[in-house]
């Protein structure tokens, strides 16, 4: 006679849950993965004050007044002058690719005037479309540059009092002087979005196929791996496509976000990424057994790249460990293309280097896809 509970049975059915947790190895790696991933990020390389932001130096004398006021910039720890810029064009085009968040022109005259007392100006131009990134180095600039050119003149008891009115720091925040943060996040959730469904719809419609066992009536057709992978993923690039539409009509209609670049050169760039994205949904289709476990993969690649990409956190705010990390997602160049198109307003030499990683993307998926698919013909 079976009792109403049994403990016996119930230790049967937990040392089969275990078995099966065992055996599922994608699931056993999420659970302990994942709180180990969101530890690292959060504790190590998230961080919404970003210091040691690279910037270009276009001086046109080399006086102590200037030595001066680059070294009180760097001790902020928020500047790093890494680059030197000898003309206008070369400074716009290192605030274009983003090589830079910052310009600072110092006018040959600088020196003259401080010795005159004729109240000197350096130009400081922020790369502004991300706000969050650029506020805190921003606020320091008019007190600490004046201070610096104080003490070089021998007035450093008079530096806090007179800091304003003995250097005037004209400031443009460029591509978005408002400081408007849908300007930066609506077009980098068009990357979201795209790679949210693509790589999630098209392992899941693959592995479903596996499941139901119709993958093997494509097996025994007289198709090759190159047919089948294009057959099963230009679908899901027309959807991408349809997605791309709504988003930058959205953009501009909701949120009125600016559009100064090539709409060519954006269309290309969004070919290629969503192409790379569906090329790696079907990679993952290919070492998933079943639609859960291709959604577990698919979460596992979204959590570092949303998080690393510079979508919700600048991303010259993490260490280096974590910029290196989030250059293996094609997120990553994806948001410096768009954000540099839409509201930049750059051309092709700004955004090349950007293009090059994601077609390398797309030749590194695609050839992992095809590997992976002779390997279940056998």
């Amino acid at each position: 006679m079976n009792t109403i509970f049994s403990f016996s049975r119930l230790g049967a059915l937990l040392a089969k849950e275990f078995i099966q947790m065992r055996r599922d190895r994608v699931t056993f790696a999420m659970m302990l993965g994942v709180p180990l991933m969101l530890l690292i990020l959060f504790g190590f390389a998230i961080n919404n004050d970003p210091k040691s932001l690279p910037a270009a130096l276009l001086a046109m004398s080399n006086d102590q007044y200037t030595r001066a006021i680059v070294t009180a910039l760097e001790n902020t720890n928020y500047y790093r002058f890494d680059h030197i810029a000898e003309t206008e064009a070369e400074a716009d085009l290192l605030l274009a690719r983003g090589d830079v968040a910052f310009v600072v022109t110092i006018p040959a005259d600088f020196g003259t005037r401080v010795q005159r007392g004729d109240h000197p100006q350096i130009l400081i131009e922020a790369d502004a479309t991300d706000p969050a990134a650029a506020s805190g180095a921003i606020s320091t600039l008019g007190t600490v540059a004046g201070q610096a050119l104080l003490r070089a003149q021998g007035m450093q008891a008079a530096a806090e009092e007179n800091a304003a009115s003995r250097l005037d720091v004209v400031v443009h925040r460029l591509y978005n002087p408002e400081g408007i943060s849908q300007y930066n996040i609506v077009p980098g959730l068009l990357g979201v979005i795209l790679q949210m469904t693509m790589v999630m719809m098209t392992a899941m419609a693959l592995t479903r196929e596996t499941e139901r066992g119709t993958m093997e009536n494509l097996l025994a057709m007289p198709s090759s791996p190159l047919e089948i992978m294009l057959g099963k993923v230009l679908p899901y690039a027309v959807v991408g496509a349809v997605q791309v539409v709504v988003v930058l009509i959205a953009a501009k209609l909701l949120f009125f976000v600016p559009f100064v670049g090539g709409l060519p050169l954006l269309l290309t760039s969004i070919l290629i990424f969503v192409l790379g994205l569906v090329l790696l949904g079907y990679t993952i289709s290919t070492v998933s057994r079943t639609q859960m476990q291709a959604m577990q993969l698919t979460f596992f690649f979204f959590l570092p790249s949303i998080l690393l990409s510079g979508f919700m956190f600048p991303y010259r705010g993490m260490p280096g460990w974590a910029q290196s990390l989030g250059e293996i997602f094609p997120l990553t160049h994806f948001l410096r293309i768009i954000r540099a198109v839409m509201l930049k307003g750059a051309q092709f030499p700004a955004v090349a280097n950007e293009i090059v990683w994601l077609i390398g993307f797309v030749v590194v998926f695609a050839t992992l896809a095809l590997l992976r698919f002779r390997r279940t013909l056998d």
